[in-house]
């Protein structure tokens, strides 16, 4: 008797966007780097880009789709390869970036998106001493950035000072991912010793570990599950792809190990906690799995396969705010071609049009639970949730608001200081002879106005003149 087992999400179908829904003749970096190479909130898509003499990408409201203008302004201030971006959790128009010129820069895009080229960075995060290849924004918490580089270093920053507030320097070799757990407490790391660590970055301390948790040589990667599983991909002995669940209680032994194909491209993970789905896709393949996750043996279970005819070369993954409810959509991806970047709807197939409770519970919304400083000191807390009702969609005021806590809100208030300091001082200044500077004003404005009259009667005696030789 074969038993199959319950689940809402066993018939997720994937489906690629018709084309006037994509974007086209994007010219995708070709940088050998195994980041995601793509970005995407529900204002914005961004995408690394080929670039001559230094490093951009490219930043689009998700209405413009289509072709794109070969000269459509970039994000372009750095001096070589851009190698990840990601944006800020807590504010749409803010993107974060890493570049083989060893820099961070943090960027505010406009509202309606670039008119002309970005150059000037909303802040620059100089610290690295080899190139930047990994980004990461703190989930919970406001104005806190991870940054990894190829000199083996992660740095968290605080932004709201510009300061490298903690340095973890406990990987001998290259670091190949860094993941933060669901409420920011705990990173996990994929490092090129083959060692998996669950690191607390407050105590600078490894609080698990597991070495060769994949025999293979070639990269691995390691993310945290809801409930702080680990789960890594990587490699076997023979080349083989390996996906692994690892308990940081106890990491002698894997909880399971799935085998899935021979193949070179690294196994890239996407997790979406609200459905405890896991998505896996590789540079160079043209496939996209996708499995369910539960906590019981044997944890994680496959569900299928997104087949398309183009191989991919990076994906971003749209956070659960941005997705549109009334159609059963669990999630999208943003898939980079060669030239093309397509967007893919996962949907869950049902025929009622009305809001699916099951399908849809609170989500982690735009609101920072704790300010850096808070973070910094010890706090912990959990992301701030919200509806996906339709009815409940946040209104323009409460949006607002939600941005106290962000770096744009900070410089706007630092803009809004000085500028009345400096009305100040001028009030100051001009208080004592302002009497005598009104006198010359006037006089000026006199002495204006008498010439403008001499000039219309001299203009009136020309026209004159000219009509009496016509005539």
């Amino acid at each position: 008797m074969s038993f199959v087992r319950v689940s809402k999400y066993r018939h997720v179908f994937g489906q690629t966007a018709k084309n006037d829904q994509c974007y086209d003749d994007v010219r995708v970096s070709r940088v050998t780097w195994d980041s995601h190479f793509c970005a995407v909130n529900p204002k914005f898509v961004a995408m690394i880009i080929e670039a001559s003499g230094g490093g951009a990408f490219l930043v689009l409201p998700l209405h413009k789709t289509g072709r794109i203008d070969p000269s459509h302004p970039t994000v372009c201030g750095h001096k070589g390869p851009v190698l990840d971006i990601a944006w800020c959790p807590h504010n749409d128009n803010i993107i974060a970036s890493g570049s083989d010129d060893c820099s961070v820069k943090i960027w505010e895009i406009p509202e309606n998106g670039l008119h002309s080229p970005l150059e000037e960075p909303l802040l620059e995060l100089e610290y690295h001493s080899k190139k930047v290849g990994i980004i990461s924004w703190h989930p919970v918490a406001s104005n806190i950035l991870l940054s990894a580089g190829c000199d083996n270093i992660i740095v968290i920053w605080n932004l709201d000072t510009s300061e490298p507030q903690i340095e973890l320097d406990m990987h001998p070799d290259l670091i190949y991912n860094v993941g933060w757990n669901f409420n920011g407490s705990l990173i996990c790391t994929a490092c090129k010793d083959k060692t998996v660590r669950v690191i607390d970055p407050r105590e600078n301390k490894i609080v698990a570990e597991k070495e060769k948790a994949h025999e293979g040589v070639r990269p691995m990667r390691a993310i945290f599950l809801k409930d702080d599983k680990v789960l890594t991909t990587g490699f076997s002995r023979m080349s083989e792809r390996h996906v692994a669940l690892w308990d940081k209680e106890n990491m002698e032994e894997p909880l399971v190990t799935l085998e899935l194909d021979v193949a070179s491209g690294v196994l890239l993970p996407f997790y979406d906690p609200d459905s405890n789905l896991i998505y896996l896709y590789g540079k160079g393949d043209t496939v996209l799995r996708y499995y369910e996750y539960t906590n019981e043996d044997p944890y994680v279970h496959y569900i299928s396969t997104f087949s398309s005819g183009s191989t991919q070369r990076g994906m971003g993954c749209m956070p659960r705010r941005g997705l549109n409810v009334t159609k059963c959509e669990i999630a999208r991806f943003y898939k980079l071609s060669e030239r093309k970047c397509e967007p893919v709807v996962m949907t869950v197939p049902r025929k009622s049009d009305l809001f699916q409770e099951d399908l849809y519970p609170d989500t982690v919304g735009p609101d920072p639970a704790l300010d850096a400083a808070e973070w910094f000191e010890g706090k912990n807390a959990d992301p701030i949730f919200i509806s996906l009702k339709p009815e409940s969609a946040p209104t323009k005021n409460q949006e607002v608001k939600g941005l106290k806590k962000t770096i744009l809100a900070n410089r706007v208030t630092k803009k809004s200081e000085h500028s009345s300091t400096a009305k100040k001082n001028v009030s100051a200044d001009s208080s004592g002879p302002s009497e005598a500077k009104l006198d010359k004003i006037l006089k000026e404005i006199k002495s204006l106005t008498d010439l403008v009259s001499s000039q219309e009667k001299r203009i009136s005696q020309l026209e004159e003149k000219v009509a009496e030789i016509t005539k």
